[in-house]
C-alpha cells in the first residue's frame, strides 16, 4: 500500500495525567502515516486524484486540540478516528503521539505513544484486533 506521511508536527495543548500540563500546557510532535492506493494520481499528476496532505495535517490539528486528554492513548485515536471519517481513500492510519517534555524525573528525547488504525467495512479497527 501506498504512504502519505506527516512527519514532526508540532503542537501546543493541554493534555496530560497532572494538572499542571493541563493548565500550563506543552508541545507535542505528531507523525502521521496514511496508507491508501496511489496510483491514479501517480498517471494523472492531477491533486483531485489524491488526498492532500495539508487537508489531512488541517483535520489532524483540529482533532488534536479539539479538548484535553488525559492520555495520549485517547489523544491518537481521536486524531485517527478524524483522518479515517474524514477522508474515505484513507485504508489504514499510524498516528504517533511524542511528549518531550513528559514529566519525568530522566534524561530522554520523548515518551510516545502509537496507533494504528485499519477500515473495515464502514467500521475502523486496530491492527492487532
Amino acid at each position: 500500500m501506498d504512504k502519505i506521511e506527516i512527519h514532526g508536527l508540532r503542537l501546543y495543548a493541554y493534555h496530560g495525567v497532572n494538572p499542571e500540563e493541563k493548565e500550563n500546557g506543552q508541545m507535542f510532535q505528531l507523525n502521521i502515516t496514511c496508507s491508501l492506493p496511489l496510483y491514479v494520481p501517480c498517471q494523472t499528476d492531477c491533486v483531485e486524484d489524491t488526498v492532500s496532505y495539508a487537508k489531512v495535517l488541517k483535520t489532524a490539528r483540529a482533532a488534536f486540540l479539539s479538548q484535553k486528554f488525559d492520555l495520549l492513548e485517547r489523544a491518537a485515536q481521536v486524531v485517527a478516528d478524524a483522518v479515517l471519517n474524514g477522508f474515505q481513500d484513507i485504508q489504514e492510519v499510524t498516528v504517533c503521539v511524542q511528549k518531550p517534555q513528559a514529566p519525568i524525573q530522566a534524561d530522554f528525547d520523548y515518551t510516545a505513544v502509537e496507533i494504528t488504525r485499519r477500515r473495515t467495512g464502514n467500521d475502523f479497527s486496530g491492527v492487532n484486533e
